[in-house]
């Protein structure tokens, strides 16, 4: 072989070298680690999966929701236009209360009821125990029942506290002595049905009448949140007779009957209807008894309790708005029961409180329930998840259903 052939032979039988990519066995191998990851996302998946769809349809859902309408909200625009006025507000008693509902006061003193069950009394930088309703333990969801849960409080002709818990009914409590006297039993049945959720109350002049509010017969105040979606019609507004120890029924088939305050001729009482974002006119007394009318609908978010104001109007907290411009949850889901069904399914109480954005508002409305005037707290910043405003000496207290503080507004101020 001479020199050429030979260095031809060499070229011709040259190791080649070989890439990974070109491998077969190589290729083999992805292929098959390809399937192993499909089929372990797939298990995964289905791993994840197969317990929901469990949940969609074979769980009850707990609530039967039922199919309502509202308006489109108002624009928050004029009398609505958002502010910051009630980051103003100062906050008092910060950590040594939690959730002072509603707000009376004797003078310059003030009387509250808290989720532990108590009845406070505020004078000046003192926080003092006046009475306990319940019994313990506090603290949890669950023992709310037996613990009690005051929240609606007035003060009544005779300087004693009318005082309204959500589940052991109406009291009468001495402000100095702090003796407790029960009206109205909590569970009690009223004309077929049982005091589930005894709310907010108010008293007449003389001190004969109370009025009060009882949300629903079917949730309890710890369900809250399961009342508001199911929107049954289950509401009522009562009367208790202080002379003749009497319950009488004044108006029924209310969706979350809240706050009530009498007008000034006692012939009528405004109740808020949470659920329904507007505020009903019932006639306990006078020709037309019986009757009911709306005062003003559409509100730009769901009330909570109604008071006076000085100028001779109503103030009404809310804690949750209606945006418009903008999305309302509540608003969505009127229509749509499929949904707050499965939402019922997925998540606990505590885990949708935690979706309700925090939104501090309060108007106050005239007569005819034409808009004067609204404080707002866009987040809820300083004064979050008020319940109430009560007027006393130019200041404004807001009240709250959760947070561990009283605030407190100067209306000079704003």
């Amino acid at each position: 072989m001479n020199e050429p052939e030979g260095l031809r032979f060499r070229r011709l039988n040259r190791p080649q070298i070989i890439t990974d990519s070109h491998e077969p066995r190589y290729k083999g191998t992805s292929t098959y680690s390809g399937k192993v990851f499909r089929v372990t996302l797939i298990s995964v998946g289905g791993f994840l999966i197969l317990p929901l769809l469990v949940v969609i349809l074979i769980l009850e859902s707990p609530i039967q929701p039922e199919v309502f309408s509202l308006s489109e909200p108002p624009l928050l625009t004029g009398c609505y236009e958002p502010n910051l006025k009630l980051r103003q507000a100062q906050r008092l008693y910060e950590h040594q209360l939690l959730g002072p509902e509603s707000v009376a006061n004797i003078g310059d003193v003030l009387f509250t009821g808290t989720a532990d069950g108590q009845i406070l009394k505020l004078d000046g930088k003192s926080v003092s125990v006046l009475a306990k309703l319940g019994r313990p333990p506090c603290g949890s969801h669950g023992d709310e029942a037996a613990c009690g849960r005051p929240l609606g409080i007035r003060v009544g002709p005779n300087g004693t506290l009318f005082v309204a818990d959500a589940y052991l009914g109406l009291f009468e409590v001495n402000p100095v002595t702090g003796h407790v006297t029960s009206l109205v039993r909590g569970s009690e049945m009223v004309a077929g049905q049982r005091l589930s959720f005894i709310n907010d109350l108010d008293v007449t002049q003389d001190g004969r009448k109370v009025y009060f509010t009882d949300s629903s017969s079917r949730w309890q105040r710890r369900d809250y949140l399961q009342l508001i979606m199911e929107a049954t019609a289950d509401g009522r507004v009562l009367e208790y007779d202080t002379v003749t120890k009497q319950v009488s029924v004044m108006m029924e088939g209310l969706r979350f009957p809240n706050g009530i305050q009498l007008l000034p001729d006692e012939e009528s009482v405004l109740v808020t209807e949470t659920t329904m974002a507007r505020i009903r006119r019932v006639h306990v007394s006078g020709l037309n008894k019986g009757g009911m009318d709306t005062f003003i609908d559409n509100l730009p978010g769901f009330p909570d309790n109604i008071r006076r104001s000085s100028s001779g109007g109503y103030w009404v907290a809310m804690s949750a708005v209606r945006p418009n411009p903008g999305f309302s949850m509540l608003d969505f889901l009127a229509q749509r029961p499929w949904i707050k069904k499965l939402i019922f399914k997925l998540f606990s109480h505590d885990v949708l409180l935690r979706f309700v954005p925090r939104y501090s508002l309060v108007v106050e409305l005239q007569e005819g329930g034409v808009c004067a005037r609204s404080l707002h707290d866009p987040h809820g910043q300083v004064a979050a998840y008020v319940s109430e405003a009560h007027e006393h000496d130019g200041h404004l207290y807001l009240g709250s259903f959760r947070s561990p503080y009283l605030c407190r507004l100067d209306l000079r101020q704003v």
